[in-house]
């Protein structure tokens, strides 16, 4: 199979954005505006990108495989993990089902909580029409429950760094609870906040993974780069 010919600025891009490989999984830092997943406006997807990335790197003649084991939304940058074979896709998708995989991420917000530290535990309903999920007040129909720990980590000039531990993974989950307490993510207009950013996406940034390798068992740690365009936030974490 042949694969889009890479230039040799997008390549060197990509490969700088490799955040740790071996012969079972792939671990990128992904772009606002990047989709893992192919949706209706057929772009071109991070699994395929990789792909063309691996298939001229090493010379592969053949077929790529990259599974998804998990989505992280296309205005949102950060960790994405791939599977680079079906036996790490089948396990990688059953820890992320199961929990075993902690995620913590970055959340830049227009309002500090006014606690800083808690744990939020809501229950959550998606509207697949506007693509957006709502906090109900207890278990009603079609809601699922939403379980995450946030504390207060920094503040830059104008905006408050929230870290949050999620503890189950739900549609927009993280925008949507935050926005609940008043603490709306700089640039998320769906949820409140008063305006966009420049490059369309959100401040929301899938910052550290740490799980149990589905093949070795080692433990595994990765951090990820925050965006150039978060200024001064780095020296937080």
């Amino acid at each position: 199979m042949e694969y889009r010919e890479l230039p040799a600025a997008e390549y060197d891009d990509l490969s700088s954005r490799i955040l740790y490989e071996d012969n079972h999984i792939l671990i990128i830092n992904k772009r606002v505006g990047e989709i893992v997943q192919g949706d209706k406006t057929g772009d071109e997807t991070v699994a395929d990108k990789y792909k063309a990335l691996i298939a001229k790197r090493d010379g592969k003649p053949g077929k790529v495989f990259l599974g998804i084991p998990h989505r992280l939304d296309r205005p949102v940058s950060g960790i994405t993990i791939l599977a680079k074979t079906s036996k790490a896709l089948e396990r990688l998708t059953g820890m992320f089902r199961e929990g075993q995989v902690h995620k913590i991420y970055w959340a830049l917000c227009c309002q500090a909580p006014a606690v800083e530290e808690s744990e939020l535990d809501n229950y959550l309903v998606r509207n697949e029409r506007i693509n957006k999920s709502f906090i109900e007040k207890g278990p009603v129909e079609n809601a699922k429950e939403a379980k995450l720990k946030y504390k207060l980590i920094g503040k830059t000039e104008r905006y408050f760094l929230v870290e949050v531990l999620l503890l189950t993974g739900r549609h927009h989950q993280i925008r949507c609870q935050l926005a609940g307490i008043g603490c709306k993510i700089k640039g998320d207009l769906k949820y409140g906040a008063p305006r966009s950013n420049p490059d369309g996406g959100i401040c929301l940034h899938s910052r550290k993974v740490v799980f149990i390798h589905p093949v070795t068992k080692k433990e595994i740690t990765v951090t990820a780069p925050v965006p150039a365009s978060w200024k001064g936030v780095e020296k937080f974490g």
